[in-house]
């Protein structure tokens, strides 16, 4: 079993009568489909729909927990107040725990314990879940962190900071389409009019992309560059390989030309992560249908 824990994430407990109604209408994910055991990707979204703040969110008891980012977390909790109004909805922000991801094996808890063990739904791939434990409690067999970054390399697991910056990155953008953090069936919320239109008219150009290359990367923040034209942004690194959000149309047009495609000064190769239903620009993807 690898086991890490997560020094940047924060959960918040949400707890109330009105607390499944407040999130369902105004978070991007659907909250009362939310099965135990699940921690499901979802965001909030500014009215011109860009990401705000994105976050998991789980089950937890009568009330429900949010996996976010830790630098996020007031403005995040200010942001819901606002939402909030008269609301039966009460926010605790725990900062006495620490979140632990867990893959290749048993979670770092045991059956026995009563906090929750929630599944990540955005790796398909292989299965990750996390848990909330108090700051200091042994998780069991620690892994070095740039694992748990590779991981989310190799299964194109985007987060803000390293990947993006909030505010400017669409839902579709980060792969929440793909993954279930953003919901097309239940009725509005913040963002939705933007999210509906750019699912229904297929007009997503930037998508999350594995990058490699024959030795070292460059440092995050690096730019990728298409044929001389700005394609995207490298993100997380480690060692040969990366995230990226990067326009598609450029990466595929300079590749049929045989241009290069280079992250500053290093050329890289592009390619789409696994189980996503998008393909390149004229190609059929996973789904049958050709994207655009």
């Amino acid at each position: 079993m690898a086991s890490v824990v997560l020094p940047e994430r924060l959960p918040i407990g949400v707890t109330g009568a009105d607390a499944e109604h407040l999130l369902h209408n105004v978070l991007t994910c659907d909250i009362t489909a939310l099965p135990e055991g699940v921690a499901r990707p979802g965001a909030l979204l500014t009215p011109q729909g860009k990401v705000m703040f994105d976050f998991l969110v789980g089950r937890d008891g009568e009330g429900f927990v949010i996996d976010i980012d830790g630098a996020q977390a007031d403005a995040f909790l200010k942001r819901m107040m606002l939402y909030r109004l008269r609301s039966k909805v009460e926010f605790d922000k725990r900062d006495q725990m620490v979140v632990v991801a867990s893959w290749d094996g048993d979670s770092a808890l045991s059956q026995s314990d009563s906090t929750p063990v929630l599944r990540d739904e955005r790796f398909a791939a292989t299965t990750v879940t996390r848990a909330h434990l108090p700051a200091g409690t042994e998780a069991g067999d620690t892994t070095p962190l740039w694992q748990w970054h590779r991981l989310r390399i190799d299964n194109g697991v985007p987060e803000s900071g390293d990947d993006f910056e909030l505010g400017d990155a669409f839902g579709h953008d980060i792969s929440l389409d793909q993954n279930g953090g953003l919901d097309f069936r239940k009725g509005c919320y913040v963002g939705q009019e933007v999210v509906s239109r750019m699912q229904h008219r297929g007009t997503a150009r930037r998508r999350v992309v594995i990058v490699t290359a024959e030795g070292p990367l460059p440092a995050t923040g690096t730019e990728i560059s298409a044929g001389g034209k700005p394609a995207g942004t490298l993100g997380t690194v480690v060692e040969d390989r990366g995230l990226a959000i990067v326009r598609l149309d450029r990466i595929k047009g300079a590749t049929d030309k045989g241009e290069p495609v280079v992250a500053g000064e290093i050329p890289v190769s592009v390619q789409l992560p696994p189980n996503v239903t998008y393909g390149w620009p004229g190609e059929a993807g996973p789904d049958g249908d050709a994207d655009a």
